[in-house]
């Protein structure tokens, strides 16, 4: 993590990575954790056009673009590490999971007009608390709790879904899943070793290339779950064969 060029945001306030800072420009701190997040951006560009094409409820446009404003923050994070910028990905992460949390739970939610009550005062009130005080490891605990308190509901949409394709694509979710997090964690706790080695292989920056794609999967996971809840008649259609998207079919009365 020694520095390369002069910096141009001024000294670091926020944790670093194991990147070596301004070895590339003098503008990015971590060249490769900054532009690792195009890819996240470029996909939920993608599911947010597909969204508006074909009319999903405007949750799902919110969604794409939450995903788009988080990698972002991101890259203004890792391209300057400063604190302030590390807040402004810090604090989307959250709000990006209370988001899944109303799409996933809203369906069965009795009382409906509270829960987007609730969650906008959560978010709010975590945004204002997270700009007053350095979390650290209780973000990450944070965070963490609100991405588990998820998984039941994403299971329950598994085993009720019968469709091949959709099922493939909530495994592809958990395998990006997995993978980047064995990549952030390697990064974060083994970073010594790696340093010694003749070849970064770039963890975090992979972490950011995986959760990506985890983002584009789950969203378009949820898509298909959602138009079967609205007897949209849904189907996973694979672009050239191998990248896919939902196409519905709605009643004519719709």
């Amino acid at each position: 993590m020694a520095e390369g060029l002069s910096s141009f945001w001024g000294p670091v306030t926020t944790a670093e990575w194991c990147e070596k800072n301004y070895v590339y420009s003098s503008y990015i701190a971590e060249f490769f954790n900054t532009v690792s997040n195009v890819p996240t951006i470029l996909l939920a560009l993608i599911g947010l056009i597909n969204a508006l094409r074909q009319r999903f409820e405007k949750r799902f446009s919110v969604l794409h673009l939450s995903n788009m404003i988080l990698a972002i923050g991101s890259m203004s994070y890792h391209a300057t590490l400063q604190r302030m910028q590390q807040q402004g990905d810090e604090t989307p992460m959250v709000w990006e999971m209370l988001l899944y949390f109303y799409i996933l739970y809203s369906p069965d939610w009795h009382y409906r007009s509270t829960m987007p009550t609730f969650l906008f005062l959560y978010g709010a009130g975590f945004a204002v608390l997270h700009s007053l005080f350095r979390f650290g490891i209780g973000f990450k605990v944070h965070y963490t709790i609100l991405c588990l308190l998820c998984i039941p509901r994403m299971y329950k949409y598994y085993i009720y879904t019968n469709d091949v394709s959709a099922k493939r694509l909530a495994k592809f979710y958990v395998a990006t899943l997995i993978f980047g997090s064995i990549c952030w964690l390697c990064d974060r706790l083994l970073c010594g070793e790696i340093s010694l080695w003749f070849f970064n292989p770039q963890g975090h920056a992979l972490w950011h290339v995986l959760m990506g794609f985890n983002s584009y999967f789950a969203n378009t996971f949820l898509m298909f779950c959602r138009a079967q809840q609205l007897g949209w008649n849904p189907r996973v259609v694979n672009f050239m064969g191998f990248f896919p998207y939902v196409m519905v079919q709605k009643p004519k009365t719709q």
